[in-house]
């Protein structure tokens, strides 16, 4: 099979296609065939070296792909050749024509949603509902702040507080992006490369701020985060490119909280794909691809994942 292979932590032309082996499933493992890869700006970092955890070399990229089962090893239950399913992770990388994962990784994907949607599932929604319900315990009645509200988190975060019953404001760097936020039922949606955004912010709420903020680049943001923050609100950051100085005297002032967020325990995982899927079903949750690319063109994909504006989901086509 063809799968993308890392040989050395780089830039994202280390990134090479080659032939290697096809996998064979275990006891407890599944082979899926697949049709779509998500890209994650998490694999742009592992990539680069500078994430905290890094794969032994060499690896494959990627845990998040939509695609058909293709074989299923020993002692097997829930899954069977043909059936369409979404990957959680996968032991082997998801940058290939075929992944092999634990059981445990797999979800039905419905059948009125596309591979290329499907592929935009994992990340996206499950970092989005650990933001708002897991850690900020969002509620109906608040009102929460998503930054950068066009890309996949984003979008996956609007939809779920407004399923909720959150009212949302959202924040989009071109016009096409915030026209696709307010798609998405946001109430409020601001430009946040103007100088003024966060002061048009305040009357929005009644001057009393924001109850859960998702920050997805605290590096740039987390600052001015803490002047729009309503009492007792919290900043759930989710993203960062750098180091950051606040001011604390701002958070006391709220007497707010910074909530970072990584992976759940498996308890919690199985929380947020429970939720997903139950929104796939009531239709509320609507995955939304901005570029499809060849899997070829992994490269590309991990450039325009860092530098370009956020709109949707970046998908590789095996």
């Amino acid at each position: 099979m063809k799968a993308i292979r890392v040989h050395e932590f780089g830039p994202p032309e280390v990134m090479k296609l080659e032939d290697v082996a096809d996998p064979t499933p275990g006891p407890g493992q599944v082979i899926v065939r697949v049709h779509a890869v998500g890209v994650n700006p998490v694999e742009t970092y592992i990539r680069s070296g500078v994430y905290a955890l890094k794969p032994p070399l060499p690896y494959t990229p990627g845990g998040d792909a939509a695609g058909v089962v293709a074989a299923v090893g020993d002692q097997v239950t829930g899954f069977k050749a043909g059936d369409r399913v979404y990957t959680a992770g996968t032991i082997s990388g998801a940058y290939a024509q075929l992944a092999l994962c634990n059981v445990g990784q797999l979800y039905p994907l419905p059948a009125d949603l596309s591979f290329a949607r499907g592929a935009g599932l994992h990340v996206p929604y499950a970092t989005a509902y650990r933001a708002l319900y897991q850690r900020a315990r969002a509620h109906a009645g608040q009102t929460v702040l998503v930054h950068g509200a066009s890309g996949a988190v984003g979008i996956a975060a609007v939809q779920f507080a407004v399923a909720a019953g959150l009212t949302v404001i959202g924040t989009g760097g071109t016009e096409r992006g915030r026209h696709l936020v307010r798609e998405q039922g946001a109430a409020h949606v601001l430009d946040h490369k103007a100088p003024d955004y966060l002061d048009q912010l305040m009357p929005l709420t009644g001057g009393r701020g924001v109850d859960v903020i998702l920050e997805m680049l605290a590096n740039v943001n987390l600052g001015k985060d803490l002047t729009v923050l309503a009492k007792g609100g919290c900043i759930v950051v989710i993203g960062c490119r750098g180091e950051v100085q606040i001011n604390p005297r701002l958070l006391m002032r709220a007497e707010g909280s910074i909530l970072g967020v990584m992976a759940g325990t498996p308890e919690e995982y199985a929380q947020s794909h429970a939720a997903i899927g139950a929104g796939l079903r009531a239709g509320t949750l609507r995955p939304v691809v901005g570029r499809e690319l060849p899997l070829a063109e992994a490269p590309r994909a991990h450039h325009e994942i860092i530098e370009s504006t956020a709109y949707g989901k970046i998908v590789l086509v095996p």
